[in-house]
């Protein structure tokens, strides 16, 4: 009797965990889903691009040889499945009155050549939802990437830098108010940073001690009956970097330690956005306007330069942002099994915001020397339940400049052109 009771206590044991078990799984659960896929593609001239041509932004500029040969008419092609990703999207208990979730994804994409094919961070953030309110934290896409909104390309750098496309650590709070929702975050940057001496750094917006800040406003109506939908949206985005805190000038002659000296630097910008997405049954249409102010850091043509000397004792400088204008479209099948779409756009670099004192200052960002790029790439897709090849051709034009005056706008252009011929083979799950 005593060894039937003895059995009898831990059975009771593994009902109970298992009971409680049965309890958690129907608060706490992960949901695993993503893609394998596979770019085969073709350039016809040498790029600016990330991950061994993978990540395209444009056609390089001409590099003469002795005989004036130019080094970058070359093509060159690649096969890549780095873009592959995993996600894991987590349910939980209700926690200060709110619905709660989580996202995790990473892929392998590394972060710079050196790392590619090792497993990366794409996104880490929680949400909390309540009936009207929602609150992101964590690392998640960067507002002027309208999720609601943006290229559908076959290409993954979805027109980029047509199209902003960063992911920065942030806390984003949407407020809805019928049709219409408000949008506020203030971000941080870790993988898309901004530029300057010292190269693309985070340290720059950190020592500023101002987030980047953001504000949309979205409308949103949807009618399921008639498969369609109508988008518009806003927004305005402000953000502040220090350069650098000290500056360090020589100590005389004959050599002497250098001195430092402290200095009070900031380069301010702007950024302004507007899109529209039209939902009919069978065609989407979208398009998106940005005027932008020193976003580098969202892979865009911008940076900024060095305006004038305000301090000959401390060596003290003042800045001025690059400014561009850009302005991108789409058009879209929406069919089940075969699609078919088309992306164009075109950025304007317009220089600096004010004038410099020297045309031949500093001036530090991402593609400067462009005055400006057009993209046109139309693509068709095959869908077979999970499975999905899609082929795409993107041309892309650049105008690089030669001289420039006081607002650093690049004249004497020459427009060089590279066409990339990409097929992708994706299984998703």
């Amino acid at each position: 009797m005593k060894i039937h009771i003895l059995l009898l206590i831990p059975l009771g044991l593994l009902t109970t965990l298992n009971s409680k078990a049965q309890d958690n799984e129907q608060k706490f659960g992960i949901q695993f889903s993503g893609y394998v896929k596979n770019d085969f593609f073709y350039d016809s001239r040498q790029t600016v691009s990330a991950r061994e041509g993978h990540f395209l932004l444009w056609p390089a500029a001409e590099s003469p040889d002795q005989n004036n040969q130019d080094i970058h008419a070359n093509s060159g092609f690649n096969i890549l499945a780095i873009q592959s990703r995993l996600k894991g999207t987590i349910t939980g208990p209700d926690a200060l009155g709110a619905k709660t979730s989580a996202v995790i994804e990473g892929d392998f994409f590394g972060q710079q050549n050196d790392n590619i094919n090792l497993f990366r961070l794409r996104h880490a953030m929680i949400k909390f939802t309540w009936p009207n309110t929602e609150l992101i934290t964590g690392q998640y896409w960067n507002p002027l990437f309208v999720t609601g909104c943006f290229p559908g390309t076959v290409s993954f750098n979805t027109g980029t830098p047509l199209q902003s496309f960063a992911r920065n650590p942030q806390v984003r709070v949407t407020q809805t108010l019928g049709n219409f929702h408000l949008i506020g975050a203030l971000l941080s940057q870790r993988d898309y940073m901004s530029r300057g001496a010292s190269g693309p750094s985070p340290e720059y917006l950190r020592n500023s001690g101002t987030p980047d800040a953001h504000f949309q406003v979205h409308y949103n109506q949807t009618n399921a009956d008639s498969k369609t939908g109508v988008l518009a949206g806003a927004g305005i985005a402000y953000k502040s970097i220090v350069p650098r805190l000290y500056n360090e000038v020589n100590g005389g002659v004959p050599p002497i330690q250098p001195v430092k000296y402290k200095v009070d630097e900031k380069v301010q910008g702007l950024t302004a956005i507007a899109f529209s997405k039209i939902s009919l049954e069978s065609v989407t249409i979208k398009i998106q306007a940005r005027y932008g102010e020193n976003i580098a850091d969202v892979l865009s043509i911008s940076g900024f330069a060095v305006k004038d000397v305000i301090n000959s004792t401390t060596g003290a400088l003042s800045y001025t942002p690059l400014t561009s204008t850009t302005l991108w479209g789409e058009v879209h099948t929406n069919g089940k099994q075969w699609q078919a779409g088309v992306f164009g756009g075109f950025m304007k670099n317009n220089g600096t915001k004010e004038g410099m004192s020297d045309p031949d200052n500093a001036v530090y960002g991402l593609g400067t020397n462009i005055e400006s790029l057009l993209r046109i790439s139309p693509r068709v897709s095959f869908v077979s339940n999970n499975f999905k090849l899609a082929a795409e051709i993107e041309y892309t034009s650049a105008a690089y400049g030669s001289d420039y005056d006081v607002n650093y706008e690049p004249a004497s252009t020459n427009t060089v052109s590279n066409t990339r011929v990409l097929l992708s083979t994706i299984y998703s799950f």
